[in-house]
C-alpha cells in the first residue's frame, strides 16, 4: 500500500499501537521487530483485541484486507511520521542533551500549557522509534509540540531532526555518556551539535545556556535566525539566581528588568538551568511571569528523576532513572551542599555504556564520593566492585546490596540513590524503611 493510502487510514484511526498488552480500540497496530520478538506474530492478536488494522512486513501473516503489507514496518513508521509532520503548521521545539533533557522537556510543557495546547514526548520515547510515535500522537488540537531526542551514536540526532523538523531547539548540556557508541567526549559534542546544524540550516531559533562554555563554543560554529540566551549572568536575555536549595529549588529570574521569584518542587542545584530553559521558552512564546511561575511550581518530578521521597525513617533522593559521569558528579556536588541535621548516605550504582573508559571513570567517582564529609558510601555493580576498598561497602549486584540492607537497617539518613536504569535500584528503595 502506498504511503498516501496508509496516511488516509491513519487519519481515520489516528492511534498507533505497538504492544498487544496495551492495544487501544480502533488503533493501528505496527508489527515492529526487536532482537527477541517479531511483531508480525502478534498482528492477528492485535486485531482480535480491537485494533482496526495491522501493518506487517511478512506476507505469511496477511489474512485479509485489515493486514497492510509493507516492505519494512519501521521504515513505514518513520516515513508516516515524517509525512504527518509535514502537514503540521505549529512550532516544534527539539530538545537534546546529555543530562536533564527529560526534566527540561516536562518543565517546558508545564509552562507552555498555561497558555497553549501542548504535546510533549511521553516519558523518554526519544529514539528512532519513540520520536516517530511521538509525532504521530500530535493531533489537530495541538498548538505547540516539544520533542525530546536522544542518541547513542553519530548521526542519530540528525536523523531525528529530519523527522521532527524542529524550528526551535536547545541542548541542555554535554557530558560523558554513551562513550561506547560516541567513542569519546568529543564524539558526544559532535553528535549533540547535529541539532545546532539542523537549526542553522533551516533558519531556526536557538535557546542557549550561555554560561556553558562548551555549548557556546559548539553554537559559535553555526548561524541561527535568532538566539535567545539564558543562564545566571544578568547580561543574558533571561537570567536567574538560585536563592534556595534545601531541599527544593527557588529562583529569582529576570527579563527586561522585570523580576520574579519561582518556587519549584525540584531538588538539585543542577536543575536550576533546566528551570531557566523553561522560563526562556515561556517568555519567548508570550507567557507572563505569573503563568510561567504557575507552570513551574505545579510540576512534580516523577519516574525517579530528582524525586524526593520521605519514608518512616529516612529522606531519599531518588535519581536512578539514568546515570553517567557528569550527572553523577552533579548529584554528589548537590548532596554535599545540602544542609541537613541528618547524616548522609550515598548508594551509587554502575554507570552503563562507558566503554573502555568505564573502569577509570568508576574509580574516579569512588574517590570523589569518599571525599564528601559526614557521608557513608555504598557502591553497587560489577564496575564499582572492581575498584573496591575498605573505606566503603561494595556489592557486585543490586540483589546483594538488597540482602545487606535488609540486615543492616539504615535510619535517620538523607540518602541518595543514583545509578543507571539497568541497575534496578527500585529494589533498594523497597527495602529502605
Amino acid at each position: 500500500m502506498h504511503l498516501n493510502e496508509i496516511y488516509k487510514v491513519y487519519l481515520k484511526y489516528p492511534i498507533i499501537s505497538t504492544d498487544t498488552r496495551k492495544i487501544e480500540k480502533n488503533s493501528i497496530f505496527l508489527a515492529l521487530k526487536g532482537s527477541n520478538f517479531n511483531g508480525n506474530e502478534f498482528a492477528d492478536k492485535a486485531l482480535e483485541l480491537g485494533a482496526s488494522y495491522a501493518i506487517i512486513d511478512e506476507a505469511a501473516y496477511k489474512k485479509d484486507e485489515r493486514f497492510i503489507l509493507v516492505e519494512d514496518v519501521l521504515e513505514t513508521l518513520q516515513e508516516l511520521a515524517k509525512h504527518h509532520r509535514d502537514q503540521l503548521n505549529i512550532p516544534i521545539i527539539g530538545i537534546t542533551g546529555t543530562n536533564g533533557k527529560t526534566t527540561s522537556k516536562e518543565l517546558i510543557q508545564a509552562v507552555l500549557k498555561q497558555k497553549y495546547k501542548v504535546f510533549a514526548t511521553k516519558g523518554n520515547l526519544n529514539n528512532h522509534i519513540g520520536v516517530p510515535l511521538s509525532l504521530l500522537s500530535i493531533n489537530k488540537e495541538t498548538e505547540i509540540a516539544v520533542i525530546e531526542m536522544g542518541a547513542n551514536h553519530q548521526l542519530e540526532i540528525a536523523f531525528l531532526c529530519s523527522l521532527a523538523k524542529p524550528g526551535y531547539g536547545l541542548i541542555t548540556n554535554v557530558g560523558k555518556a554513551h562513550l561506547e557508541g560516541f567513542g569519546s567526549y568529543e564524539g558526544v559534542k559532535k553528535a549533540k551539535a547535529e541539532l545546532y546544524a539542523w537549526l542553522s540550516e533551516h533558519k531556526g531559533t536557538l535557546f542557549l545556556q550561555k554560561d556553558n562554555s562548551e555549548l557556546v563554543s559548539m553554537a559559535s560554529k553555526f548561524e541561527f535566525e535568532e538566539t535567545i540566551s539564558y543562564g545566571f549572568n544578568p547580561k543574558h536575555d533571561i537570567s536567574g539566581e538560585l536563592i534556595e536549595d534545601n531541599p527544593f529549588l527557588s529562583l529569582e529570574w529576570a527579563f527586561n528588568k522585570e523580576k520574579a521569584v519561582v518556587e519549584s518542587q525540584l531538588t538539585g542545584a543542577y536543575n536550576a538551568e533546566n528551570i531557566l530553559a523553561a522560563i526562556a521558552i515561556g517568555v519567548y512564546f508570550g507567557l507572563n511571569a505569573n503563568e510561567i511561575n504557575t507552570g513551574i511550581a505545579n510540576y512534580h518530578p516523577e519516574n525517579n528523576r530528582s524525586q524526593i521521597i520521605k519514608t518512616k525513617s529516612n529522606t531519599i533522593i531518588c535519581d536512578y532513572y539514568n546515570a553517567n559521569v557528569s550527572s553523577m558528579e552533579a548529584a554528589l556536588k548537590n548532596i554535599d551542599l545540602m544542609e541537613t541535621p541528618l547524616r548522609k548516605t550515598l548508594i551509587l550504582g554502575d554507570m552503563f555504556e562507558l566503554g573502555d573508559e568505564s573502569l577509570k571513570e568508576h574509580r574516579l567517582l569512588i574517590e570523589k564520593a569518599l571525599l564528601l564529609k559526614d557521608c557513608d558510601c555504598i557502591f553497587v555493580g560489577k564496575d564499582f566492585y572492581k575498584s573496591k576498598n575498605e573505606k566503603a561497602a561494595f556489592y557486585k549486584t543490586t540483589d546483594e546490596a538488597v540482602d545487606a540492607l535488609k540486615k543492616e537497617i539504615i535510619k535517620n539518613r538523607l540518602i541518595l540513590l543514583k545509578a543507571s536504569r539497568g541497575m534496578t535500584f527500585e529494589k533498594i528503595l523497597a527495602v529502605i524503611e
